[in-house]
């Protein structure tokens, strides 16, 4: 597919790794719009630097893990934009969760913002996309969704939803609709992480090192301008923590 003049919808962009998908969107000629939850400051930045490199912008508050929400944001960006033809899915929150103190207000938390919001972003810009026969939906997951790890079990169960969601929706709207997962290993050191868990991290990553969000945003611009021919594949980029 061929970004220049389309719309591309990139839900958490504001900052890190949405905000470097975001330009790099951008980059090649999309008009980009951006969801955000609480860093309008931050989002208002990142659409000055979109329309920085000559595309139209826009950022539109949303609680991804409400319908009614949803739908008046893509409904704006529709009405703003035009058509979406790119669907970013990154939105998502991050904590640790040791087994003994995780409260059913956690498992609610991440269910509804990681999976819940990511099936509810699809389903209203799908319907749109299978309007016009057109589209490409990548949703963030994480490594951790295939091969868990322990402290972060609500969290590592919605990323493993996010993957059965990837391949049940490439199923739902093929032929037109090609529907990917990126799924991310260690990227952005975590803020809850000691010095000793960092290292741990860098000595199950063969390749011995953190990645970075332009990782991430040039494995979306793959399946999107590399090929139409890929649809429910899972892609990590975790640097062989799943091989270690």
């Amino acid at each position: 597919m061929e970004l220049q003049g389309k719309t591309a919808l990139v839900t958490g962009g504001a900052a890190r790794v949405g905000k470097t998908t975001a330009l790099a969107l951008a980059g090649r000629g999309a008009n980009v719009a951006i969801t955000y939850l609480t860093s309008e400051e931050k989002a208002q930045t990142t659409i000055r630097e979109i329309e920085s490199l000559g595309v139209r912008g826009l950022a539109v508050r949303c609680d991804i893990s409400q319908p009614s929400e949803v739908h008046a944001m893509v409904q704006e960006v529709l009405s703003t934009l035009g058509s979406i033809s790119i669907l970013v899915n990154n939105a998502a929150i991050f904590y640790k969760t040791p087994f003994e103190s995780i409260r059913e207000d956690d498992w609610d938390r991440f269910m509804d913002t990681n999976l819940k919001g990511t099936f509810l972003c699809c389903q209203a810009v799908g319907i749109e996309m299978l309007k016009r026969q057109e589209g490409k939906i990548i949703n963030i997951g994480d490594w951790s969704g295939i091969r868990p790890y322990k402290n972060y079990i609500p969290y590592c169960v919605s990323k493993a939803g996010v993957i059965a969601l990837t391949k049940a929706l490439a199923k739902t709207l093929a032929p037109h609709i090609q529907v990917n997962c990126v799924a991310p290993g260690p990227i952005i050191i975590p803020t809850d992480l000691s010095p000793e868990e960092q290292e741990e991290v860098l000595r199950g990553t063969p390749l011995r090192r953190w990645g970075s969000p332009e990782d991430i945003a040039r494995t979306v611009l793959l399946l999107i301008e590399g090929t139409d021919f890929a649809t429910g594949a899972i892609i990590p980029i975790d640097g062989g923590r799943l091989i270690s």
